[in-house]
């Protein structure tokens, strides 16, 4: 039986594919546990300095939650260790960078999906929506963040009619980063991977969490830019970059 969760390394990048394809790769609950085990690690994992996180196929990325299992009373999230990643996660709290490759359709939970990456490469030939209204639910999973992301109006919009954009849109309102053919989705997205991943692991960090703060809780975002700032300024990555910039060479990252 194949994993519904495949994990590949590429270098110093973490490759994630959500593997049902027969269902449109439709999420359980037990999926995502597994993908916030691999988050965990990957944050642990000082030699993974970036995951990607795409589907199989080229019918969809991923359709959300699904629903058969759902209405057959399938269990719920629990509130494991691996769990909690998955949360922290979907509110872009994980130090690790994320880079979303929609190698088609994502709506619902697969667009929530989207939203907890920092970077989405789309194709496209894919569409992006949160029907959940629709069936009686609403975007239970972070979707409701979605205006911090897109203006309120569009946010609303999407999120009140349940009614889904095109790539294209995507990236006009700045939901998604590139829009590619579906054959370049995966390629591009490990290239700009490999471009975070060449820099300096601390200064990655302080970016992720405070230009999200910035947006999420301002009132709390100069206390943590003067964490970052004592942090960052002082580490042996910031006489690393200085040591190797003076002597044109490229520079060793310690993250610390």
């Amino acid at each position: 039986m194949s994993p519904e969760l495949v994990r590949e390394r590429h270098g110093p990048v973490l490759l994630l594919r959500l593997n049902r394809p027969e269902v449109r790769n439709a999420l359980t609950f037990g999926m995502l546990a597994e993908l916030g085990a691999a988050l965990l690690e990957a944050e642990r994992d000082a030699a993974i300095r970036v995951a990607v996180l795409t589907g199989t196929g080229e019918r969809a990325f991923c359709a959300g939650l699904d629903l058969e299992a759902f209405s057959d009373g399938a269990a719920t999230l629990g509130d494991d260790e691996a769990t909690m990643a998955y949360m922290r996660f979907t509110r872009g709290e994980l130090d690790v960078p994320l880079v979303g490759a929609a190698n088609a359709t994502a709506v619902a939970g697969g667009l929530e999906l989207l939203l907890g990456c920092d970077l989405v490469v789309a194709s496209s030939a894919a569409r992006f929506g949160l029907p959940e209204v629709k069936r009686g639910l609403f975007p239970g999973g972070g979707g409701t963040s979605l205006g911090t992301r897109v203006p309120l109006a569009v946010a609303l919009e999407m999120t009140l009619t349940g009614d889904p954009i095109t790539a294209a849109r995507a990236y006009e309102l700045g939901l998604v980063n590139r829009v590619v053919a579906p054959d370049e989705v995966l390629p591009t997205a490990l290239s700009l991977a490999e471009r975070i991943a060449a820099n300096a692991p601390l200064g990655l960090a302080a970016c992720k969490e405070l230009v999200r703060l910035h947006l999420s809780d301002p009132a709390r975002a100069p206390e943590r830019l003067d964490h970052w700032r004592n942090v960052v300024f002082s580490s042996a990555d910031a006489r690393e970059g200085a040591a190797a910039f003076v002597e044109r060479r490229d520079p060793i990252w310690q993250g610390r």
